[in-house]
């Protein structure tokens, strides 16, 4: 199934995006690198209209708008559950939920209906999502239920964000994108904004409000966070400068490809078999920061990485 690949490609570069946006969060602060990276992406989903089309309705950005404030509570619920912790289980829980939400609903709600290849795929899937997502060395800690809470809501908030862009029509184009980018980019733009006030008001300056004082997680406009170098520690952080600029408008350019690449499965294929390919999107990061950065990769997420790979074999022959 064409639709298959062309999900697990997003989910890869989906990955790519949070490893830069995760460079990009320790040398700015996050949230204005989630709203660089979704003003940057707006421009390029502007500029690739006369190739892909847009056709208006009110419907189609409705749903499109509606995803993107389903990403913003995504990002907000992820980055509070991850700062409670422990990652090494909140991480997976949330990137588990993402999966099972939107597959409950197609195979349901949906009338989806997959063979039974397809079902073994979903449960390759999903246990590759808890191997990749998994991030060693954090402990064996046991979560508190407000953190559990919170990883499945936004596990459930990413999850809605794909049910959403599913309900657009196939021939609206890239409108749905632009919608959930512009309502993404003006939530987290007044956000940095009413940042900038506060930060002058209290005498500290405007790039107060952009410098970001030690490593924090770096997120994509869709929620998905670089889990990976979020606990990693840095000798000295950075100070904001073009590097960060650059690094969050990459992260925003790929994960816009992503997006793409993700409502053009959505409309090739089934909501079960693309939610559950998207959800590996960690894959794409740790492989990117092993080939980049020289990390190593832990046995747990080689086994996930396998199983991913089977996970796409079989949803592309269900």
């Amino acid at each position: 199934m064409i639709s298959a690949s062309i999900a697990l490609l997003g989910a890869l570069i989906y990955g790519a995006a949070d490893f830069f946006g995760g460079l990009a969060a320790r040398r700015l602060r996050s949230i204005v690198v989630t709203a660089t990276a979704a003003l940057s992406g707006l421009v390029i989903l502007f500029a690739l209209v006369p190739f892909f089309g847009a056709r208006w309705n009110l419907a189609d950005v409705a749903w499109g708008a509606l995803s993107g404030v389903f990403g913003v509570i995504a990002i907000a619920l992820l980055y509070a559950c991850l700062a409670i912790g422990p990652m090494s289980i909140l991480s997976p829980v949330t990137a588990v939920t993402s999966a099972i939400a939107p597959m409950i609903w197609g195979l349901t709600i949906g009338g989806e209906s997959l063979t039974v290849i397809g079902y073994v795929g979903l449960g390759v899937a999903l246990v590759a999502v808890v191997l990749v997502g998994f991030i060693p060395g954090q402990g064996a800690v046991r979560p508190s239920a407000r953190g559990l809470l919170m990883a499945i809501g936004s596990g459930l908030a990413i999850g809605a964000f794909l049910i959403a862009l599913d309900q657009t029509s196939d021939d609206s184009g890239l409108v749905p994108m632009i919608a959930n980018r512009s309502t993404n980019a003006i939530i987290t733009t007044l956000i940095v904004l009413v940042m900038i006030v506060a930060a002058v008001r209290r005498g500290a300056g405007a790039a107060a409000a952009l410098r970001v004082g030690a490593v924090e997680l770096g997120a994509t406009p869709t929620g998905h966070a670089d889990l990976e170098h979020a606990s990693a520690k840095a000798s000295a952080p950075p100070s904001s400068g073009p590097t960060g600029w650059w690094l969050a408008i990459v992260c925003g350019v790929l994960d816009v490809i992503a997006n793409v690449l993700l409502l053009a499965a959505l409309r090739l294929g089934d909501l079960s078999i693309v939610a559950a390919l998207t959800a590996l999107y960690p894959a794409g990061t740790i492989v990117l920061a092993a080939l980049a950065l020289r990390e190593r990769i832990a046995p747990v997420q080689w086994a996930g990485l396998a199983l991913a790979l089977g996970a796409g074999v079989l949803l592309a022959l269900a």
